[in-house]
């Protein structure tokens, strides 16, 4: 007999493709997230769910659910999966990292290209129609080739960036817990400091780190402060990994020079003062959004779901130790 999954929202059609005929499907083919109470009711009947980060994923839904052995989430975090929880009940919890590597970290260095050098404000100048002549210090940003980036987190994505930063002859820094190999280091240039050491540093400071109780709030008003007058924060990680009202007093006050953010804390909200600064570039999490990522992602989710309810270990596993 075969297992019965719910799509909770839409994905690529290659995906619900892969899914057909080895699976039984529920497919919630809409933009708009199930609310909980359908979600729950979807669910009661269902052995997988393959969902995506706008799903909240918790204890009390897996405990009205138990039949439900797999969780499939369609982006590389999870924290909106209570994996403890998952863990505890035998619950396998997949994500879909790797795939989006690359995409979010040209994303990430289009953030950096665009903020340093003000790109969305010179846009907006020139489409309200201000740009009357050629000034000598008209909209002048801050050169990124030869400057030092920081990266903060040096997984896959910090990896890719660092990667990215070296093509533009920038300086390398970086600040991870777990300190990478000499050999790494030398392969991608990149110098391991302090936290404090990269926050005081970097004329451009990128995070990837992934969202976790240590990791919120990561970059507040003392941290904003500890950065330079003309240095540039960019975040493509998750939303609350920066104190986005400190980081809007920040850029107001001038306390650094500019913005590139991708995430924000209370997403799809913004925070009303970001959105009127010239100096925030601000875009709608689209770090993974080319055609061929999120196709990719899609499919892998539909792989690890499969996996899992048929009974293998899944590609992608987040919590290996349901499994021991």
């Amino acid at each position: 007999m075969q297992r019965a999954v719910l799509i909770s929202k839409h994905i690529y059609r290659e995906a619900v493709d892969y899914l057909a005929g080895r699976v039984q499907l529920d497919y919630h083919d809409s933009d708009d997230g199930l609310p909980s109470a359908d979600l729950l009711a979807r669910l009661a009947d269902k052995d997988g769910l393959i969902c995506q980060l706008t799903d909240r994923i918790d204890a009390a839904l897996m405990d009205a659910v138990p039949n439900v052995r797999v969780v499939s989430n369609v982006a590389v975090g999870f924290d909106n999966i209570d994996i403890p929880a998952a863990t505890e009940r035998g619950v396998i919890v997949t994500n879909t990292p790797g795939v989006l590597t690359d995409t979010t970290a040209d994303l990430a260095f289009a953030l950096i290209l665009g903020a340093g050098r003000r790109l969305g404000e010179s846009e907006r100048y020139l489409r309200a129609g201000r740009f009357r002549q050629w000034r000598i210090d008209l909209l002048t940003g801050w050169d990124i080739w030869g400057s030092t980036l920081g990266v903060l987190g040096m997984g896959r994505i910090g990896q890719a960036v660092a990667r990215r930063g070296r093509g533009f002859n920038m300086r390398v820094l970086y600040y991870d817990p777990l300190r990478q190999s000499e050999d790494l280091e030398r392969e991608l240039g990149i110098e391991y400091v302090s936290k404090d050491e990269l926050l005081a540093q970097a004329d451009f400071l990128s995070l990837h780190c992934a969202l976790t109780a240590e990791t919120h709030h990561l970059i507040g008003a003392d941290e904003l402060s500890a950065m330079k007058s003309t240095s540039v924060l960019v975040n493509t990680s998750r939303g609350p990994v920066v104190d986005e009202a400190a980081l809007a007093d920040a850029l107001e006050s001038g306390v650094i020079a500019a913005a590139g953010l991708d995430v924000f804390e209370h997403e799809p909200e913004v925070h009303p003062k970001l959105l009127r600064l010239e100096n925030a570039l601000i875009v709608p999490h689209i770090a993974s959004a080319s055609i061929a990522t999120r196709t990719r992602m899609c499919v892998m989710a539909a792989e690890n779901v499969v996996a899992g309810l048929a009974g293998h270990r899944p590609p992608n596993i987040v919590n290996p130790e349901v499994l021991d």
